[in-house]
């Protein structure tokens, strides 16, 4: 999806477990029609989490027959995108030819590098009946040293990515490593992200391997160290000791983290780079049509003044 900058007050809740470094409550932005965004990440205390640069939970919305979403072609540099849906569907299409109706479940990474454009509509099916959605963009950052990769697509349907059950949870293992599992999905730094589905009063544990690791919550409402938070929140853990969380009614929420970036990253409308030269290239490169058009698309975003 296409990013704009807002201006929304920090916003956090109280904090009494020494594990948790920062709760974050997202900044809702209504994007017309009934539909929010609520915005994560990037955040005035916290840029990113591992490479996580970009957090954004979209829906739920109904949309009536007729309607639907359409992100126009708009590029990317220096990061990878992860669309990530509980309901409804987006057809994808990008400047290296590829098609994909993205689906609840499903693991769809793609890989900017040296740049990509995009789309992101409804499909036809469901702009003529109508559809309810409710979904997760993010955006990784990319290291240093592959920034510049050849850019790229991967679609893992639902049942190709591991799940795994425990008494009173199912994860979904997205990326990386996690609950034991390995996702099958190539990266070129070491992440993870897992979808956990909880009953109400059971503990899931938040294991200490990865250097940084959060948890946003969709919904429900979990308890750590005799603290409740409720969805939407994401909380952000110091590395170290095993985490254990609560439920307090039935939960859905995503593990996510992985191994800190060497620096910060400049990040300006849909760019991240290291460098900030690199970005003001990009923003020519777009101005200027020296990105490779997406197959089929006869309309483009075009660079914000």
């Amino acid at each position: 999806m296409s990013w704009q900058p807002t201006n929304d007050p920090v916003l956090g809740d109280p904090k009494s477990c020494d594990a948790l470094d920062l709760v974050i409550v997202p900044r809702t932005r209504d994007l017309g029609d009934g539909f929010e965004v609520r915005r994560a990440l990037p955040h005035g205390k916290r840029q990113m989490v591992g490479p996580f640069i970009f957090f954004d939970h979209f829906g739920p919305v109904q949309f009536i027959p007729g309607k639907g979403m359409d992100v126009r072609p708009h590029p990317h540099i220096g990061l990878a995108t992860v669309s990530y849906l509980f309901d409804g569907s987006i057809m994808h299409r990008d400047s290296e030819g590829n098609i994909q109706e993205i689906q609840p479940g499903a693991m769809n990474l793609m890989t900017a590098g040296r740049g990509i454009a995009h789309s992101e509509r409804t499909p036809d099916v469901q702009r003529r009946d109508g559809q309810k959605m409710l979904g997760l963009q993010s955006w990784i950052a990319l290291p240093k040293a592959s920034e510049e990769i050849p850019p790229s697509f991967q679609h893992y349907a639902a049942e190709s990515l591991p799940t795994i059950t425990d008494s009173g949870f199912t994860a979904r293992i997205i990326a990386g490593q996690s609950f034991g599992a390995t996702s099958p999905v190539a990266m070129v730094s070491p992440w993870f992200y897992a979808e956990v589905n909880a009953q109400g009063g059971v503990s899931v544990p938040l294991d200490p391997d990865h250097e940084e690791r959060a948890i946003y919550l969709v919904d429900g409402e979990i308890e750590i160290a005799g603290d409740s938070y409720e969805g939407p929140r994401l909380l952000i853990f110091r590395p170290g000791d095993r985490i254990t969380v609560k439920t307090t009614r039935p939960t859905r929420m995503m593990f996510l983290g992985g191994d800190a970036l060497e620096g910060p990253r400049h990040i300006w409308w849909n760019f991240v780079s290291s460098s900030k030269e690199r970005i003001e290239q990009a923003k020519q490169d777009w101005k200027t049509g020296r990105f490779d058009p997406v197959p089929q698309e006869h309309e483009f975003i075009p660079l914000p003044e």
